[in-house]
């Protein structure tokens, strides 16, 4: 990371990473999630969510030590940071699968879920890489945050929670297709409900909020309450098979 760059995590808790996908990512990516949808036979549904996705074959497993975003993760975690946990967000209007609340913030402390600045280094626990694979535009909606948040000695407000009515101090986080927005969870964060033009009667359109989310923690720490079996996937690298690791397994 760059000076510039670090600058703007340790202030805003989260940085945007343009092009961490490219085009032909983006459209391996897109199909392999729309036969999942046709698979779940919803044609009605308004979102969809899946988890563990890295069975749906190597352009998933790919994106585990995905090489734009893995600096980024070896200095906020640390060189030993580990794969938590998986999943797609799928909105076509309205809420996200988990409602539209805000979470997470520097207050109260959370052991699996925090930031610190110590001796002149980032340490964060849980953060993630959110991939957008559509266009988010400003006004659309999408990943909402309190920059500055990850770092609050107050609890925020219960009253502001609500994303239906967005509270001035939250910031949604416009980006092109491909870009991936990596934040520390103990920024306070959530879903803004998804207000572009998206085709009524479908969930593979090119504007539903399309984001998939690949969490990681430092490498003695878990948040997910399962761990990846590395063997289950002959075709990893070596790398990728360490960032699969089970908590406190060192190399």
């Amino acid at each position: 990371m760059t000076e510039l760059e670090c600058y703007l995590f340790d202030l805003q808790g989260y940085i945007v990473v343009e092009n961490a996908l490219n085009r032909e990512q983006i459209a391996t990516l897109k199909q392999i999630v729309n036969q999942q949808i046709v698979n779940q036979n919803q044609p009605e549904a308004s979102r969809l969510r899946f988890d563990s996705m890295l069975v749906w074959g190597k352009p998933f497993r790919d994106l585990i030590d995905n090489s734009h975003v893995t600096p980024y993760l070896a200095e906020l975690l640390g060189k030993e940071f580990r794969l938590d946990h998986d999943y797609i967000h799928i909105i076509r209007q309205g809420e996200g699968p988990v409602g539209s609340f805000l979470h997470g913030g520097g207050t109260p402390y959370d052991p699996c879920q925090f930031y610190e600045f110590k001796h002149g280094k980032m340490h964060n626990g849980l953060t993630a890489v959110a991939y957008e694979l559509n266009d988010v535009n400003p006004s659309e909606g999408g990943f909402g945050c309190v920059p500055g948040s990850h770092k609050s000695n107050y609890s925020f407000p219960r009253e502001w929670l609500n994303l239906e009515k967005v509270n001035s101090c939250v910031q949604t986080v416009s980006v092109k297709a491909g870009s991936a927005i990596i934040f520390t969870e103990a920024l306070t964060h959530g879903t803004v409900p998804w207000k572009g033009e998206c085709d009524k009667q479908s969930l593979m359109s090119e504007t539903c909020r399309t984001t998939i989310f690949y969490k990681y923690s430092p490498q003695n720490i878990a948040w997910a309450r399962y761990y990846y079996n590395a063997d289950n996937f002959p075709d990893l690298t070596p790398q990728q098979r360490q960032i699969l690791r089970i908590p406190g397994i060192s190399t």
